[in-house]
């Protein structure tokens, strides 16, 4: 019965040229939840997008951060049930599904 309320995710690439920076930023309402994707390559402006989705597509999402924790539990058990497939957020914000 655990939910994610609101995550934060944020990747700096140092390039010669110029750093990217990618920032995710997902919030829980009470429609379901926003997913705010900001991309700032350099000194260029930043570019930013912004999805939303609601309650019954969320069902049984599995953000990045719960991945994790859920990867090193199978790893703990050494065991993966069959079928194991949730709804997750992929890298451009969009719904997806991942597979175990």
């Amino acid at each position: 019965q655990l939910e994610t309320l609101e995550q934060e995710e944020q990747e700096r690439l140092e390039l010669r040229t110029h750093p990217v920076e990618k920032m995710t930023h997902m919030v829980s309402h009470q429609h379901g939840m926003t997913v705010t994707k900001t991309l700032q390559e350099g000194e260029a402006k930043p570019q930013c997008w912004s999805f939303s989705y609601g309650r019954d597509d969320l069902r049984g999402l599995l953000p990045e951060g719960a991945s994790l924790l859920l990867l090193r539990v199978l790893a703990f058990r050494w065991a993966v049930p069959p079928g194991l497939i949730f709804p997750t957020i992929n890298s451009e914000g969009q719904l997806c599904t991942s597979s175990y």
